[in-house]
């Protein structure tokens, strides 16, 4: 069974094949990454648009030399996402699916970052907990089963990836800003300053980083001369506050739920001080804790075609729009 994946609900123009025999035998992401630098941010007209000049081309790549006929199903990202952007994906998905008479799979972008660990690792099993951080989303789900999903915690103001974004501009750093934040902490100290950690001692297991970049702001305002060193203390101090945070919040997640698998999955799960902190939790709670591929932390259609591949689609069910610019992954389209 061969199913295509196909992934446009942002800044990526995303297509790839996925083998249930095989595994990935295809996949081509172009990134807009560049284009979107100059503005400091994704400008969803623009997106759109580069989504209609790409994806020919980054399909093509994708598919290689292998027949477009081989295909057996269409998967795609259908939310939540930029509704413009979705919508250039969702119309070339079903123009496919038409011509070639295969069922079409509306797939939820989150449930595919959750999953895509899973391509690497086979031995994760449900149920397990997968902190999901990204410039969008910031959240920890209970996942007991294909498709049964609970949020048992999430940020209720900025996500992590968007908070690092704002500091980065703070700093006068390149969008997007977790790389940049990642790279420049490497230089600086981790204890120069003393941000808050909001939220980091209640009860639940929800988060807050508006407060943190907040903080991060009046400290930079403060500073005379602000030199690179002073930004390095900055970053590192910074990302250092947002690391302790999510991890406490796992800690607390692991105990409640008695889970023994840890996923930490999205954008931001790129980080490799995050990662290396994480990975310090499998001696001390007895747990284990996995990382998608770095290639897989952004957005890819890898993990839209692995998801798709798990699921079955009736072939009459390929025209009405399911499009959702906002969709919970708790939410399933019916």
């Amino acid at each position: 069974m061969k199913t295509l994946g196909i992934e446009t609900s942002c800044d990526e123009t995303a297509v790839a094949i996925y083998d249930s025999e095989k595994g990935i035998i295809g996949e081509s992401v172009y990134s807009q990454i560049k284009m979107h630098s100059e503005y400091g941010g994704v400008v969803p007209e623009l997106a759109s648009r580069d989504h209609c000049l790409k994806i020919v081309d980054v399909f093509k790549h994708a598919l290689g030399d292998q027949s477009i006929n081989s295909i057996d199903q269409i998967a795609y990202t259908s939310g939540p996402g930029l509704l413009g952007a979705l919508l250039i994906g969702e119309s070339f998905a079903q123009g496919l699916s038409t011509a070639l008479n295969i069922p079409l799979i509306a797939i939820n972008h989150l449930e595919g970052h959750l999953m895509s660990p899973m391509m690497e690792f086979p031995e994760i099993k449900m149920p397990f907990i997968c902190l999901l951080v990204s410039g969008g989303h910031s959240m920890i789900v209970d996942v007991k089963e294909k498709g049964d999903y609970e949020i048992i915690g999430q940020s209720q103001d900025d996500a992590v990836g968007e908070a690092f974004d704002k500091v980065a501009k703070l700093l006068e750093l390149s969008y997007p800003g977790g790389p940049c934040i990642e790279k420049l902490a490497t230089a600086g100290n981790e204890n120069a300053y003393d941000f808050p950690r909001p939220m980091i001692r209640s009860n639940n297991l929800d988060m807050s980083f508006s407060g943190l970049k907040t903080s991060v702001l009046y400290k930079v305002n403060k500073i005379n001369d602000l030199d690179d060193g002073k930004k390095a203390d900055v970053a590192a101090s910074f990302q250092k506050a947002v690391t302790d945070v999510l991890v406490a919040k796992i800690k607390k997640a692991v105990d409640q739920t008695n889970r023994k698998e840890v996923i930490i999955a999205g954008g931001v799960a790129a980080n490799k001080f995050i990662r290396g902190e994480f990975k310090k939790l499998e001696n001390l709670l007895g747990i284990k804790v996995y990382f998608p591929d770095l290639k897989y932390c952004g957005d890819n259609a890898a993990m839209i075609a692995f998801v798709g591949s798990k699921m079955r689609a009736n072939k009459k069910n390929i025209n009405p729009s399911k499009v959702r610019a906002r969709w919970p992954i708790n939410e399933l389209i019916k």
